[in-house]
Formats: C-alpha cells, structure tokens, sequence
C-alpha cells in the first residue's frame, strides 16, 4: 500500500528541502522501498525554463524535456530514480490544467474556487499512480506564502483522507546568536504554529542548524511542538551535501519515518556503496582546478554542472576546486592572467550574447595553449565559433543568435525553429539519441557507438559547414541518426577538447558519474 511523504519549509527559505527530501528517499530505497519525489512550486509559471538563473538557480530538464526546478537535480543524483513531467508541478500548471478542464465543460457550470478545484487536482498529482512505496512531495517556499496556502491545504485534507498512510516532515531553522552565545527554538515553534493552525501537524521536525543541538534543546522543541522526542532530527553544516543521508540515518530518520506508518524497519542493504563514495571524497588528497567560464556569478546557475565535475574529482580520487570566470570580464589582452593558472576550462551553456566574446577568447586560449576543454551546449556553439574565425578564417563566423546578419552562419536555427515566437518550451528538449564516430575519443569514452543524453537548446551546428571543419581538424564525432545534427565536435590532436551540444550534467548520478565529466578530470589530474 503507498504512502505519502510531504515535506515543507518554515522561517526562511534555502534551508535545503531539496537535499533532505533527496536524503528521505534513498534511506528508504537503503531500506529496500522504492521511491519516486516529486516537486510542487508555488509560483505562477508554467516552469522554470524562462525563469532568469539569478532569481531562480540552473534549469534542469527531465528526459522527457520537461524544464523543471534544480532540486529535481538532486532527487535524481541522490536516487537514480529518472524524472519526468510529473516529477514537476508549478501553481501554473495547475491553474491551467483547471482553466482548461473549465473551458472544455468538464465541470458542467460550476464555479471554480480555489477550494475544492484547484485543492482537488493538487491532490490528484500528489496521489499519482506509480507503482511504489512512497511518493515524497516537497512543496517549494515556506510556510506563511499566500502562494503556498492551496497546496498546504491540499496536503491537511489528504492527511485527513489516508490517515496513517500520510506523514508530515517539516524542516525549520535554529539561529544562533553570537552575541547571546545561544540557540533560539523561537522560530520553529512559530512555525509549527502556523502549520498547526492551517490544521497540519508535524510527524516530524527536521531543525536546520549550524551548531549542534543538545538533547535538551531537541526535548525543549519537541515539548512545544507535539512531536515525539526520536522525530526530531538535526541537520547540521556537512562538509559535502552527500552526507546528509548519512547523518540522518545516524539519527534514525528512517527508523522514525517507518515507525510512523507502523512499517517493518528491514535491514539497511545498500549504503555501502555510498559509505565507500564518501571514504573517497574525505581521502583525496591532490587539488585540480577548473576554471568555469560563463556569465552567471551564482553558484546555483550551473548546478549540476558543479556536482558532475566534483563527483568525477571523487572517483578520480582528486578535490575538485571550481573556480568561477566571468567571461564578461575576459579580454584577448588579459586571457594569460584570468585562465592559466586553471587546469582545465569548462565553457558554460547559456542564451544570450552578454559575455560571448570572453568565452571566444576562453576557447580560442585552450585550443592554442593545449588545455584540456570542455564545452556544453553554448559552449560548444563557442568552439566551433571560435574554430570558424581563427582557424577556417572566418572573421565574421557567429551564431544568428547573436548576429542575425553574419555571413558565415555556423551555428542557426533548425528551419522549424524560425518561425516560433514563444520562448517556453519551444527548444529540442529531453532525450535525443546520439550516434558516435568509431574510433574517436568520445567513441572510447563512452564505451559504445550509441547513446542518448538530454538538450535544451534551439541553435544547431550548421552542416553546410561540416567538410571545412573536418578537412581542418575539427571532426563531427556525434551525430543525430534521424536528424543528421551534429552533437559533439572534438579536436583529436589537442590533449582534450570536447564540446557537445546537450547537457551531459543530468545524466550523471552519485553512483554513476558521467564519463565525460571522469574523462575530464582524468585528463587534467594527470602529472
């Protein structure tokens, strides 16, 4: 029988829903259960795929090319489990799906109200019909959100319908004040409170927290907030947001979750290999650095960018130091200083054309200098740009994203791309199959000759161009069977320069890192 995990957020937001939900669901899949997580935005866009990367972090595409928040990022590095369109629920998605049940006469003249229409298909995403133990639902924000309200009233009715099979955790934040040596529960019990008077009662408090909390604050906190003693967790600072699960486990969130829904504890089975991952995080020793060259100065904005190049460092038993490079900021004249003393460069994806000439130059400084390069999606458009101007001669060679009147269009929109006005989900999206050159170096990286990874872009390698990049060294190494669209470009004489045209990022996950992040890291921690 499925039950049904809902965890929120009080007092601020970024306290980490995301990593904790991650967390809850591969402790129990350690306990044999499976799992799949779910994220609900309380925002009106229909996703996240026009949201600027300052405001609301890097997009991360399902393979079924659905545009969704990043924490999806972490359900699926943390689980394997693969996400899709349902995985990703925003308050406008559900606004429309009533809107246009309305306009088809579904509801035969009724008025629409928040409560029970908007209430009642909330619930029937949250319901799903997967075939699993547990479905977790994290709702985005934090209690008190007018945003929030619906989804909050969603889960009170549910918990009321499936009693012992639905579960509250609510993840709040403990400060400490320097100045009074203390920690302040304060907050949490406001924030239960508020929970409480939307008729929600916590099962369990996970209390956010930078100092360790003593068994009598977490006394204090569960006298004061109806929780039981063993159902509230700390969640403390880690070095690596990997050992979160860890640290709850140590805790018994599991053991507490399962008790709570009067279900067999079983043995903790594969945690092993996770344990085995984080022995190797704690005994790299050497330091590489990778320089990462784009225009978002937010860590959040490459994402999963950042987490595939540290989980490569891990298995290469290497620290991966990131360091970011405006590429605003980078110039023919100053390349030397703000790129050399980095091992290898990652030229970022992006839209736009705000900070393309330093990537240019990024690109063109690795070709010249043999640093091993790595280039996704914009970034390889930047290669190959770079490639037409300084190698193939022409001066003038862009994308027609950013010149629409260039002469030498090497990379353009697919000809049904021309004619779309909209910008939401109007990109090739999702997963696409990929064909590779025998015998190239991603042919050996990959192990096969076949395979498939994620996009989410609308500019394409322009195949007119292909012989004069092949006949001069660039080589088209992937290529789209159906389409014929070139998705990776590699310079097989450099030491390592890869681009490719979708998001190898999604793929990887912590016990399965991608192998190209690996080869990269492989590369540039060679002596």
């Amino acid at each position: 029988m499925k039950r049904y995990i809902f965890v929120t957020g009080g007092v601020v937001s970024s306290l980490g829903k995301g990593i904790i939900s991650a967390s809850i669901g591969k402790l129990l899949q350690a306990r044999g259960y499976s799992i799949t997580i779910q994220k609900f935005d309380p925002y009106i866009n229909i996703d996240p795929g026009t949201l600027n990367p300052y405001e609301h972090g890097e997009c991360y595409v399902t393979e079924d090319g659905m545009e969704t928040d990043l924490d999806l990022g972490h359900y699926e590095r943390f689980t394997g489990i693969r996400a899709t369109q349902n995985n990703s629920i925003t308050t406008g998605r559900i606004y429309k799906t009533v809107i246009d049940k309305e306009r088809h006469g579904d509801y035969l003249g009724k008025t629409i109200q928040v409560v029970p229409h908007i209430t009642d298909e909330i619930k029937r995403r949250m319901l799903r019909e997967d075939d699993v133990d547990f479905v977790i639902s994290e709702i985005g924000g934090t209690i008190g959100d007018i945003e929030s309200a619906p989804f909050l009233e969603a889960i009170r009715q549910l918990k009321w319908e499936l009693g012992n099979r639905a579960l509250s955790v609510h993840l709040t934040y403990v400060p400490y004040l320097k100045v009074a040596n203390e920690l302040k529960t304060k907050p949490t019990q406001h924030s239960v409170k508020e929970m409480q008077g939307m008729g929600i009662q916590p099962d369990v408090l996970i209390l956010r927290t930078e100092k360790h909390l003593s068994d009598s604050i977490r006394s204090k906190v569960a006298s004061f907030c109806n929780v039981d003693i063993d159902c509230v967790i700390q969640s403390e600072d880690m070095p690596s947001i990997y050992e979160v699960p860890v640290n709850m486990q140590h805790q018994g969130l599991d053991t507490a979750i399962l008790q709570k829904f009067g279900m067999p504890i079983g043995e903790v089975s594969d945690m092993k290999t996770w344990n085995y991952f984080l022995q190797l995080q704690h005994s790299a020793q050497k330091t590489v650095t990778v320089g990462l060259v784009g225009k978002y100065d937010l860590q959040d904005a490459y994402k999963s960018i950042r987490e595939s190049l540290c989980l490569a460092g891990t298995y290469n038993h290497v620290r991966v130091k990131i360091t970011f490079i405006n590429s605003e900021n980078i110039t023919e004249e100053n390349a030397e200083a703000k790129l050399s003393d980095a091992d290898g460069l990652l030229i970022c994806p992006g839209f736009g054309k705000r900070g393309i000439e330093g990537k240019i130059v990024a690109a063109k400084y690795a070709r010249e200098h043999n640093i091993p390069v790595f280039g996704i999606c914009l970034g390889m458009q930047i290669m190959v740009i770079e490639f037409a101007r300084n190698v193939l001669n022409f001066h003038d060679a862009n994308s027609t994203e950013m010149d629409e009147n260039t002469s030498h269009n090497v990379i353009d929109l697919m000809e049904e791309q021309k004619n779309i006005s909209n910008k939401g989900g109007t990109m090739r999206l999702g997963k696409y199959d990929c064909k590779l050159l025998a015998g190239s170096r991603v042919a050996d990286i990959y192990g096969s000759l076949r395979i498939s990874e994620r996009h989410r872009h609308r500019y394409e390698f322009n195949n007119e161009y292909k012989a004069e990049y092949e006949n001069n060294g660039m080589r088209c190494v992937g290529i789209n069977p159906e389409s014929n669209l070139v998705e990776i470009v590699e310079i097989p004489e450099h030491r390592w320069f890869v681009g490719t045209q979708f998001h190898p990022e999604y793929s990887g996950t912590v016990l399965h890192p991608h192998p190209l992040f690996m080869s990269f890291i492989k590369e540039i921690s060679k002596e």
